[in-house]
């Protein structure tokens, strides 16, 4: 890789962590204190649906340009940039749905199932799926042609 791709990639790696790093200030999402602490008696909080809709598609798409951004000049091929984005956009409209349906039901399909959907709505965990795969694509595309 040419420095300047590293450099981006280490850029969106740190845009990735500025977003997790900043969520109490950009982001309204009130179970943050919640899901952080480990009582399971903790008092469910009061919430507005538009706004944490809001708030989660906001990062959504952040961690969404990051992701991409990671992707794109790690791998310098296009087409697998947005295979990748098709890969979130998915896992995203499979478990944001979930999620929200778990708050609809104060979290009654179970704490440790909501906490993890939680987790596949707010943080980039796919990408983690994402770079092994492309990287071992790359691996076997190079091998077919030695």
């Amino acid at each position: 890789m040419k420095i300047l791709s590293w450099f981006v990639v280490i850029l969106g790696i740190f845009g990735l962590i500025a977003v997790r790093v900043f969520e109490k200030r950009l982001f309204y999402d009130p179970f943050l204190s919640y899901f952080h602490e480990v009582n399971k008696e903790l008092h469910f909080p009061n919430f507005e649906w538009g706004k944490l809709i809001a708030g989660h598609l906001f990062r959504f798409f952040l961690n969404l340009f990051f992701s991409c951004l990671i992707i794109q000049f790690w791998f310098n091929n296009k087409q697998w940039t947005i295979q990748g984005a098709i890969l979130i956009v998915i896992i995203f409209i499979i478990t944001f749905p979930i999620y929200l349906y778990c708050i609809s039901v104060r979290f009654d399909v179970g704490h440790l199932f909501s906490f993890y959907m939680r987790r596949f709505v707010i943080q980039p965990i796919i990408l983690l799926l994402i770079i092994p795969m492309f990287y071992y694509r790359r691996r076997i595309m190079q091998q077919r042609i030695d």
